[in-house]
């Protein structure tokens, strides 16, 4: 069950759309769904249910929406030139430092829904970094972090997640696609060990043969053995953190 809502943020009110499970069964866990980069849409939606089917309060928020209405754009909009400089224009324009201070009020948000305790965080794409720091920053509030090909989780920027890891207290898992520009093996070998090193409980696992956006259903790669796979671990992820 989908309800769309508005959220106040410190720099203006983000759309957003809160999902419980369809069978009317109650839930009291919540997950914040850190959208990919072409946004909340239908194959969000769809991840979005399917998660709130497990048992979950969730709240998908449009993280570009200081940009005010954009696209429609889908899985496969990054082939269109125009389409991907608009994509380019919001995401650069939409910094980790701002993502990192909406989640204060993605956080109330699911309180307010009726979330107890501690919630968990999942991101894809751009969305993977960000939930990383998000468990960074609110160490307190999030108890599992997942990331599905995020890109740039342990880069030079000094916005980089991997930077944060002594700060997390959550439990983290970061599934890898096989080959990613966005995250190269030495990226991934340096999280790891940002992550052991920061005390984190954490697994960082390659989804050999599986390309960027293998586990959203618009995508082109779309991959759907590959995307079970992910749902798998992520249930698991969240099963163990909320035991």
């Amino acid at each position: 069950m989908k309800q769309d809502i508005k959220i106040k943020t410190a720099d203006g009110t983000a759309k957003a759309a809160i999902f419980r499970p369809d069978n009317g069964a109650s839930a009291e866990q919540g997950v914040i769904l850190y959208m990919d980069a072409m946004g909340p849409r239908a194959s969000l939606d769809g991840m979005a249910q399917r998660l709130a089917g497990a048992g979950y309060i969730v709240l998908l928020p449009d993280l570009f929406y200081r940009f005010g209405a954009y696209g429609p754009f889908d899985g496969n909009s990054f082939g269109n030139p125009a389409s991907r400089e608009a994509i380019m224009t919001m995401l650069r324009g939409t910094t980790q430092g701002m993502t990192r201070a909406d989640s204060a009020a993605f956080l109330d948000t699911l309180v307010a829904a009726g979330a107890k305790g501690a919630v968990g965080v999942v991101g894809y794409c751009m969305g993977g970094a960000r939930a990383l720091t998000a468990a960074a920053a609110y160490p307190d509030r999030i108890a599992a972090a997942a990331s599905f090909h995020g890109g740039n989780l342990a880069s030079d920027a000094e916005d980089s997640p991997h930077r944060l890891a002594a700060d997390i207290k959550a439990r983290v898992y970061v599934g890898v696609a096989g080959v990613d520009n966005s995250f190269p093996p030495e990226q991934s070998a340096r999280l790891a060990e940002a992550l052991r090193t920061g005390g984190v409980d954490h697994i960082v696992e390659n989804y050999v043969g599986m390309a960027h956006g293998w586990t959203v259903p618009d995508h082109g790669v779309y991959d759907a053995t590959g995307a079970e796979r992910h749902w798998k671990r992520l249930l698991n992820l969240f099963d163990e953190a909320f035991a």
